[in-house]
């Protein structure tokens, strides 16, 4: 027994050696030597949300498995890496079963630099249902999704690196493949997912700070849940959109802090994820620098100020569904967020902070 386990160990060896010298992606489930810990070491099996624990491997033909990206270093501080539960049952209309997985992205690295993928982004992260995280640390948590700028150490070419995790799930049957919601816990539950990616990518990155981050304070929730889009949008005065009978545009109003505030609008569709199309931010501190290489000046829909000593930026964006329908125009509706949003937060009148 004990040959057979020195031979394990050098197969298991060889193998992480291997894959540590090419970066080449790693398929494992949970057995063997892979089987309690995910993403360079960051999550552990049965730490943490249910996702992670026994509970998401009682399904019918449960099994989980991961795939990550060479880890974070010195000379390449990025990475990413996926860990999905997927599960079968038998279809009574086909002969194929139905497959479902359900799965959670971890990215490691600087936000996207082409503008399109960078809106892309920000809709996603700053979405208003994420709420503000506590005890210093900058960055927003929701059930689904979390992202954290990462401290100035970990800056690269003078732009911050960000931990984010997303979650995605579908179905696939005979009438094709149907995406659906994937709930990964409550936010204390992502937000400690989130610290140990960001410890665990730092410290391979050489950028960690002394402590870990931490975090032990109770987080802001959003009071409103998600309703009807309406007049005035976001419930601010004068950010006014016309909609047809037939509108299935719903707001999500987010957080409203000295240093937060965030709102945004989708597309409803039945059995296909929500379609962002219109997003407004206001941010500073170091969320402020995630917007960095997008086209700056208010008909950009991205401005900057001094609010209160803080460097501000608000940020407003239409996708094409929505667009031309802001009430008198939709530049208008931005300058009156910039205005309302400012007044309330102590913003000067200039731009270029």
């Amino acid at each position: 027994m004990g040959i057979g386990r020195r031979k394990t160990a050098v197969v298991a060896g060889v193998v992480a050696a291997a894959v540590l010298a090419t970066g080449t992606t790693l398929w494992a489930t949970d057995s063997g030597p892979f089987r309690d810990s995910y993403c360079w070491g960051a999550w552990e099996q049965n730490s943490g949300p249910s996702f992670l624990g026994e509970e998401a491997l009682r399904k019918s033909g449960s099994e989980r498995r991961s795939t990550e990206s060479a880890a974070p270093s010195a000379a390449r501080p990025q990475g990413t890496c996926t860990v999905a539960v997927g599960s079968e049952v038998e279809d009574d209309d086909s002969d194929e079963p139905l497959t479902f997985e359900e799965s959670v992205t971890l990215e490691f690295g600087p936000v996207p630099a082409e503008v399109k993928e960078h809106r892309d982004w920000l809709a996603r992260f700053f979405h208003g249902s994420a709420s503000p995280l506590p005890d210093g640390l900058d960055g927003l948590v929701a059930g689904d999704r979390g992202m954290l700028v990462l401290p100035s150490s970990c800056d690269r070419d003078g732009s911050p690196t960000v931990v984010t995790i997303r979650s995605e799930s579908s179905g696939d049957g005979h009438l094709g493949k149907v995406a659906m919601p994937f709930t990964i816990g409550t936010r204390a539950d992502v937000l400690r997912m989130l610290l140990d990616a960001a410890n665990t990518g730092m410290d391979k990155a050489g950028c960690a700070p002394a402590q870990p981050l931490r975090s032990s304070s109770p987080m802001v929730t959003v009071a409103e849940d998600e309703e009807s889009a309406g007049s005035p949008l976001c419930r601010i005065p004068g950010m006014r959109f016309e909609y047809d009978d037939r509108s299935r545009y719903k707001e999500q109003v987010g957080a409203v802090t000295d240093r937060l505030q965030t709102c945004s609008v989708v597309w409803k569709t039945p059995r296909m994820p929500d379609e962002p199309s219109a997003l407004y931010v206001m941010a500073n501190g170091r969320p402020a620098d995630l917007f960095k290489g997008m086209p700056e000046g208010a008909g950009q829909g991205l401005v900057r100020r001094g609010c209160d000593g803080r460097r501000t930026v608000f940020y407003g964006h239409v996708e094409a569904g929505l667009q031309d329908r802001g009430h008198p125009s939709d530049q208008l509706v931005f300058n009156r967020f910039v205005e309302s949003v400012g007044k309330r937060i102590g913003c000067g009148s200039g731009e270029g902070v």
